[in-house]
């Protein structure tokens, strides 16, 4: 199969869809692979990089996009490079479609067969490729939140673990998965007081055990998530609902009565965050004020540590990419439920329930669409 990897092009991305070690993998099984020139440059990779681990380094994205038969990014596919993909063509990268009717739009009108790293499932119901940036973006959440308080940046002057005689701040983690995990753990690290909310007894329990009670583990209801966003002097949002749009815990009432100058960090946002006031910033412009809270809302938040961010990466999507590069999409999708249902639109179809949901477009069950 032919593999391109164009530069990333989204406001201050520099994570990059293959390194040369995953390019060379790929060509050791009979694979060839066009990387655009400077695809690499930003985590610190060469062309001479990626040609001497056998790829050939193209001068422009759409050279990419020409030759390639299957796409592999790190960022949902900007306008231009929506405008590049054909019929039958395989991408395989981030996607985010929920919140995003003009992308999905036009993916829908490539024919392009769109398979999202969000939504591809493991056999223990983990989202793998998705997993690597939520902890990245966990650990961020807590490096970001900590500069939101400060007073330059509109907070309320608070050093995030205090010091001796002075109180530290009151976190509030909003979902105990992966995103949240990482940020309890950067922000105890930190000597944080830590709360972390979810409707999960389970999690709650593994909460509870992986932090020996130094974290507050709360059930979310929406009287027990008022009192403690209320409290709280910096909220990370990390609730997530596969493929669909995040659900709006947090309300603009919320914010109204928030302490005047607390935090939020809306790691959500890739799918529309989950406070009401949030809306997508970039690595340029983090922040903005509402009602004097503080919000953070940058939708590509890995992309501050590429290096890291890419690496991690490509870990988890190389296998994927070698059984599609191997099998054939069709194959390789009918062979493995957990890659299928990666599958978010087919060849005009969209086949995610709940993207389909979000956006009130009709859905095709995946293997159905293949079918047809």
């Amino acid at each position: 199969m032919i593999i391109g990897v164009p530069k990333e092009i989204k406001n201050h991305e520099y994570r990059v869809g293959m390194t040369p070690a995953s390019v060379r993998e790929v060509i050791g099984h009979g694979h060839s692979v066009f990387v655009e020139h400077n695809a690499g440059i930003g985590i610190g990779f060469t062309d001479e990089d990626y040609q001497a681990a056998g790829a050939t380094v193209l001068s422009t994205a759409a050279e990419v996009f020409a030759k390639a038969e299957m796409i592999v990014k790190v960022k949902e596919p900007q306008a231009v490079e929506r405008a590049m993909l054909r019929d039958g063509q395989i991408l395989f990268t981030y996607l985010h479609l929920a919140p995003d009717p003009e992308q999905t739009a036009d993916l829908i009108k490539s024919g392009a067969v769109c398979i999202a790293y969000e939504t591809v499932t493991d056999s223990k119901g983990g989202l793998p490729l998705l997993a690597p940036m939520s902890e990245v973006a966990g650990r961020m959440s807590i490096q970001a939140g900590a500069r939101a308080l400060e007073k330059s940046c509109g907070g309320r002057g608070m050093l995030l673990g205090g010091v001796p005689g002075v109180a530290p701040a009151k976190v509030v983690v909003i979902g105990g998965g992966m995103v949240g995990t990482n940020a309890a753990q950067m922000a105890v690290g930190l000597g944080a007081d830590v709360t972390v909310l979810d409707r999960s007894v389970d999690v709650l329990r593994r909460i509870n055990a992986q932090f020996n009670g130094a974290v507050k583990a709360v059930y979310s209801t929406a009287d027990a998530l008022e009192q403690e966003v209320l409290a709280a002097d910096l909220v990370i949002g990390g609730v997530l609902v596969p493929g669909a749009a995040a659900p709006k815990l947090v309300t603009k009432e919320h914010i109204k009565r928030m302490k005047p100058g607390s935090a939020i960090v809306d790691v959500a946002i890739d799918q529309g965050g989950c406070v009401e006031t949030s809306k997508a910033t970039t690595h340029a412009d983090p922040t903005y004020i509402v009602d004097d809270v503080v919000h953070y809302c940058v939708a590509n938040m890995p992309g501050a540590v590429p290096r890291t961010s890419t690496f991690a990466l490509n870990n988890a999507t190389l296998p994927f990419i070698l059984r599609l590069a191997n099998k054939g999409y069709k194959q390789a999708l009918l062979d493995d439920q957990h890659l299928l249902a990666g599958l978010n639109v087919y060849r005009g179809k969209v086949t995610n329930e709940g993207v389909a949901q979000a956006l009130n477009l009709p859905f095709v069950a995946p293997a159905e669409a293949i079918a047809g």
